[in-house]
């Protein structure tokens, strides 16, 4: 399969250098998908070189993961690996470091039993939440890439071979995370700049909400108390500025669980657990989606957002430019990393504490108490698009354009 040795290998680069900025002596938790096994060799190796205590990594298999579904008993959907996600929170307590790789078949649970998988999420995440919370409180440095794995290639290009559509993949995965070029952490360096200015400019406003107008939208997002805007490279809880998401295109807050009014069309397909999730449609009030309509698999993303009482609630708004190189390519991932970078966005459940002023010396109380939501699901879905208007709205009510087509108004 065509996939260019020398890009790889900068992109393992880039999640250790850029990515995760690991320090000396720092052990590191990776998880991948077997077949994703070329870049987890690459940035092992340059954990290693960079001073990297232990490197351990957990590897996922598509065909075990559909063994499961294909043969095991009803209880076996209520259960999961609580002892393995509490040895990762043990870990993320001693500062060991996180790096996800994605890669999976975003589809590859499409035909199986939709209650079971929700089941399956569902205990997952409540099992993963101790070692999640360390993750979204930013308390270690951590990052997610992405490798370029037939069974998702095929789903993206499904016109071409499975060695022209892993080529093609690979090609948009090292453009996206700008490994393409000839310095890749200088031009890492470049855009985080850039974020930084847009995200400066945000917080200088400290707006109480934002308005979205639109087709099919009309909606009021309302802002936490003493929220903080973020975007790209962050500091986290011990010290070490990292880049979580690579690639990254947003700056993203916490809106207030309690001031959500309107309603808002999704703009790109959500593809969530192998449902292709199409034609979203949300009613909110205060702050709760009481209506969630969609033209495939309505109701198993309403099972989803039942997951727990934040579920239906916001714990995230992100702002991208419809001019996004992820939104130019024209190419839908079917994974959120990619897609969500391609539109303005907000997500369902859990918020990140370190959207908020002071939010590393918060206890959960005190998010809560200015509007941040607590779940154990977070799910991104689009709703930015070149026909979507946003303002910004100040605490006496008075508005001033912040994009307009999609696009940033200044």
């Amino acid at each position: 399969m065509t996939i260019d040795p020398v890009k790889l290998d900068k992109l393992a680069q880039v999640a250790i250098k850029v990515g995760l900025q690991l320090a000396e002596g720092q052990d590191l938790i990776m998880t991948a998908p077997m077949t994703a096994a070329p870049l987890v060799r690459r940035i092992t190796e340059h954990a290693y070189k960079a001073g990297a205590g232990l490197v351990t990594t957990i590897y996922s298999d598509e065909e075990s993961t559909l063994a499961r579904y294909k043969h095991a008993n009803s209880a076996s959907f209520d259960k999961a690996a609580g002892w393995l996600y509490s040895g990762m929170a043990e870990a993320f307590r001693n500062n060991a470091a996180r790096l996800a790789i994605s890669g999976d078949n975003p589809m590859m649970l499409a035909g199986q039993d939709p209650e079971k998988v929700t089941r399956a999420m569902r205990a997952n995440s409540a099992a993963y939440k101790p070692a999640l919370q360390l993750i979204t409180g930013f308390d270690i440095n951590w990052n997610i890439v992405s490798y370029p794995t037939a069974s998702w290639a095929k789903l993206v290009f499904p016109n071409d071979s499975e060695e022209e559509a892993v080529s093609k993949l690979a090609d948009a995965i090292f453009k996206a995370s700008r490994v393409d070029q000839d310095d890749p952490i200088a031009a890492w360096a470049e855009h985080n700049a850039n974020l930084k200015k847009r995200w400066t400019w945000l917080n200088g406003k400290a707006f109480s909400a934002l308005k979205y107008t639109g087709p099919g939208t009309d909606l009021t997002v309302g802002l936490a108390d003493g929220h903080r805007w973020k975007g790209g490279a962050s500091e986290a809880k011990n010290g070490i500025t990292c880049n979580p998401n690579i690639p990254t295109e947003e700056v993203f807050t916490t809106p207030h669980k309690l001031r959500v009014e309107g309603h808002v069309a999704g703009t790109k397909p959500l593809s969530h657990n192998g449902a292709l999730i199409e034609d979203m449609q949300a009613r909110f009030e205060g702050g709760r989606l009481v209506e969630f309509k969609s033209s495939k698999n309505q109701d198993l993303f309403n099972k989803v957002l039942d997951t727990d009482e934040g579920g239906r609630r916001l714990g995230e708004v992100a702002l991208v430019p419809h001019s996004s190189p992820i939104s130019a390519s024209g190419i839908l991932f079917f994974n959120t990393l990619y897609d969500e970078n391609a539109s303005c966005h907000i997500a369902q459940g859990q918020c990140y504490s370190d959207c908020f002023v002071n939010g590393k010396d918060l206890t959960q109380d005190q998010i809560s108490a200015q509007g941040g939501n607590t779940s154990n699901i977070h799910i991104d879905w689009m709703i930015g698009s070149d026909k979507i208007d946003i303002d910004g709205v100040h605490a006496d009510g008075s508005t001033e354009p912040v994009m307009r087509g999609g696009e940033w108004a200044n």
